[in-house]
This record gives structure tokens, C-alpha cells and sequence, in this order.
């Protein structure tokens, strides 16, 4: 139930991030981020064998799905935004990050569910 997704704000500013969790990729356990607004309308595609996060940064965002899969909750999982491992710069101090149940529980990349092609 893996999905392939291409993403964009269409409202507000959202930071974008992919890990690559591949686990026979060269760039496994990379990620990138980019910053997507209504102004820049960048969008990002996130191919299937990487994990998806994002944060918002404007007091409001619409942010827009495309997927190539239905989505599964029971095959849903997550891994840590802070993995020391991944390193992800969020550009914001962890005090002022409003987190989801969800994402205060997500696994080590090291421990986390992983993408076998």
C-alpha cells in the first residue's frame, strides 16, 4: 500500500521533506526539503520508498495531495521528525513545534517499518 505522491500548497507555507527509506538505496536514510508557498508554487514529488513529513509555517495552509494509491491506515507508519540519524533541519526551535500524537511516536530510522523493492 506504498503510494507515490506529488505535492503542493496551495494556500499558506508548508516545509516539505522526503527520506529516502530504500533500504538498498545509495542515498538511504537522506531526505530533502523543500519549501513550497501559494506565491512559489513549487510542488514536489515524492516517489514510492520515502517517507513524507511536512511542517507549516503560515497561521493557515491548504495543502494538496496527488497519490497513486489508495490509502491504508493499518499499513500506516512513522518515524521519528527528530531522528538524530536523519538530521532533518526544520528551521524552527523544537519548543515552538506543534506535534501530532502520531508524530511524537514515530520509530527510529534504525527501527523503522523500511522500503524493499
Amino acid at each position: 500500500f506504498s503510494q507515490a505522491k506529488l505535492v503542493r500548497a496551495l494556500r499558506g507555507e508548508v516545509l516539505d521533506v522526503a527520506v529516502d527509506i530504500r533500504r538498498q538505496s545509495p542515498t538511504f536514510g537522506q531526505y530533502v526539503a523543500v519549501l513550497l508557498t501559494e506565491d512559489n508554487k513549487k510542488q514536489l514529488f515524492i516517489p514510492r520508498g520515502f517517507a513524507h513529513g511536512f511542517l507549516v509555517f503560515s497561521d493557515e495552509a491548504v495543502f494538496s495531495y496527488k497519490v497513486d494509491n489508495m490509502y491504508s491506515p493499518s499499513h500506516d507508519a512513522s518515524i521519528l521528525w527528530s531522528d538524530p540519524t536523519i538530521g532533518i533541519d526544520w528551521g524552527v526551535d523544537e519548543d515552538k513545534l506543534i506535534l501530532s500524537v502520531k508524530d511524537k511516536s514515530g520509530k527510529l530510522l534504525e527501527d523503522a517499518i523500511l522500503f524493499d523493492e
